[in-house]
């Protein structure tokens, strides 16, 4: 009789032990060993994996934030320069809208003659209002010439230079300017004052005013020429005891935002002082 070496046992066995774990895992009775076995494995190795991240990022995120850093300081310096350029942009945007309102101001009335000129300063007296422009004598600018924008009339010439000239406006203490009220159809006298208000005075009772009628130059004083915007008729005082009414106007031009302006270089003003009749002493 053949008698089985312990070789051929052992392999048999381990056979069967194959065959019994393939029958359990396909049962699904080896699901719950093998998580069970895997576990402290897996949190083993999620342990060694944190703490691998953890040092290269110990290593690594110095560089990262340096060059992150520099990377902000660059944008930064970027969004300087273009938030200049949109300065400028919008700063020769604004000219060229001006110059052009002026261009097409001075395209609609071709009967003058206009020089441009650029406000270069203002009076600092808080009871004086004249403003400074960058042309003068060898431009053709003359004492008396009137000033005006596309808005309305802004004043005359008060002085000049070779290469600058004084403009008093109409809100000044010293200025008159004789206007005529487009709806009321009558004509006053419009005045400055100190703190620039514009004051409408010589306004006979009976004349009836409304809010919001327009006030243009007259032409009379020969002063400035005539149907020049001045401004837009606010409000009335009237009282029965006054010999005239009087009105306070809102000016056409904003005194504050002035940067450009034309003076009518073919106007001449007539000096009718000497006709006046003398004061009575």
């Amino acid at each position: 009789m053949k008698i089985r070496t312990p070789r051929n046992w052992q392999t048999g066995l381990l056979l069967l032990v194959v065959i019994g774990i393939l029958f359990l895992a396909a049962s699904g009775y080896l699901g719950s060993v093998v998580r069970t076995t895997l576990d402290p494995l897996v949190s083993v190795q999620r342990w060694i994996t944190s703490r691998y991240l953890a040092v290269y990022d110990f290593l690594t995120v110095p560089r990262d934030v340096a060059s992150l850093r520099q990377r902000n300081l660059e944008l930064e310096s970027q969004a300087a320069q273009l938030q200049s350029q949109v300065v400028q942009l919008q700063q020769q945007l604004s000219e060229a809208q001006l110059l052009y309102a002026l261009l097409d101001f001075a395209r609609q009335r071709p009967d003058n003659e206009y020089i441009a000129a650029a406000v270069v300063g203002r009076d600092p007296s808080p009871f004086l209002h004249y403003v400074i422009i960058d042309h003068g004598s060898d431009d053709g600018i003359r004492h008396g010439m009137p000033v005006v924008t596309d808005q309305g009339l802004v004043g005359r010439i008060d002085a000049v230079t070779a290469g600058a000239a004084r403009v008093q406006l109409i809100t000044d203490t010293n200025a008159a300017v004789n206007v005529h009220l487009k709806n009321s159809q009558t004509d006053a006298l419009l005045s400055g004052s100190i703190t620039g208000d514009l004051t409408l005075e010589m306004i006979a009772q009976d004349v009836v005013l409304q809010q919001g009628d327009l006030v243009l130059s007259s032409g009379l004083g020969a002063n400035y020429p005539a149907d020049v915007m001045v401004g837009q008729l606010v409000s009335v005082r009237k009282r029965e005891t006054d010999l005239f009414q009087t009105a306070s106007v809102q000016p056409a031009v904003d005194f504050t935002a002035l940067r450009a302006v034309l003076v009518i270089a073919n106007f001449r003003p007539v000096d009718i002082e000497p006709l006046n009749p003398a004061p009575v002493p």
